[in-house]
């Protein structure tokens, strides 16, 4: 998954929130626009050196025209935030519920990760998590087993947080993206009979888990608080989801997909753009 764009009222205090709490790095300003995310990163070895790409993961759009959008509409319903250890989880968490502490929503071990949940300030769904390895995953077949259970904050900072982990730069990406829909069913077909994602969990009628490549998921669309819900107007929050394939074959053949199955899609030779059901734009580029 690539950036998540959300359309803000206070750009400031939305970026104070995932630069000092969240712990992403300013990446871009201008216009308008700020990209936060995992900073360049170069790592010498006895092999060479390393440069690792910036990785934008939240773009913030200053849009103080725009409305709120009403408690059971469509559009996001978190973006989680990865990070590659417990102790930098930890400290992100902590951070955030430290600065912001009414923001809490609560906690939960899912079996392949391990999550942590807040509202931003304009209240966006933001989960923090850090994915257990693969080899501890279970799988039935093509579904993995995922679930809810009891994960104490408290007792998760006092086992996981350090010193060392609060004064490092905590670099974080967007590991999946979750939405709130009207309605499971279109969902599924959109995104797994169209779009290509392979389904990995499902809860009957309220929610359904896709990835590719054998991850638990990179996203989710529920019905918990939007049931029903029809198209999207233009409404302060998200503002754009980026998919990132691997090569720009799988990003014409997406493209052809979409035609077969009636989608309009907009592109212009190097990202391809279209809306899902509810009005969600999802942008797709290639990695090469």
């Amino acid at each position: 998954m690539g950036a998540v764009t959300l359309d803000v009222a206070n750009l400031d205090l939305m970026t104070a929130y995932y630069r000092d709490a969240v712990g992403l790095a300013v990446l871009a300003e201008g216009a308008g626009t700020v990209t936060l995310g995992r900073p360049a990163h170069v790592a010498n070895t006895s092999s060479g050196t390393t440069v690792t790409p910036a990785q934008p993961a939240v773009v913030l759009r200053h849009a103080p025209a725009m409305r709120h959008a009403g408690p059971r509409e469509a559009g996001l319903f978190h973006t989680a935030i990865l990070f590659e250890t417990r102790a930098a989880l930890s400290a992100a968490v902590y951070r955030t519920a430290t600065a912001h502490p009414d923001r809490f929503t609560g906690s939960a071990d899912h079996l392949v990760s391990e999550a942590f949940y807040f509202d931003d300030p304009e209240g966006n769904g933001v989960e923090l998590y850090w994915d257990r390895p693969r080899d501890t995953w279970q799988w039935s077949g093509d579904r993995v087993a995922m679930a809810t259970l009891a994960l104490d904050p408290n007792a998760y900072l006092r086992e996981h947080l350090t010193e060392h982990a609060l004064a490092a730069p905590i670099a974080g990406s967007v590991g999946h993206v979750h939405l709130s829909v009207g309605d499971v069913d279109t969902a599924r077909d959109f995104y797994a009979g169209a779009l290509g994602f392979d389904i990995t969990a499902e809860l009957g009628n309220q929610a359904v888990f896709m990835s590719a490549g054998g991850y638990h998921h990179h996203m989710a669309m529920n019905v918990w608080r939007s049931r029903g819900a029809g198209v999207r107007q233009a409404t302060l929050g998200l503002g754009l989801v980026d998919i990132v394939l691997p090569t720009a074959d799988a990003v014409d053949a997406l493209t052809e997909r979409m035609r077969d199955h009636r989608i309009e899609v907009a592109n212009d030779g190097q990202t391809v753009t279209l809306g899902d059901p509810w009005g969600n734009t999802l942008r797709v580029t290639a990695t090469l």
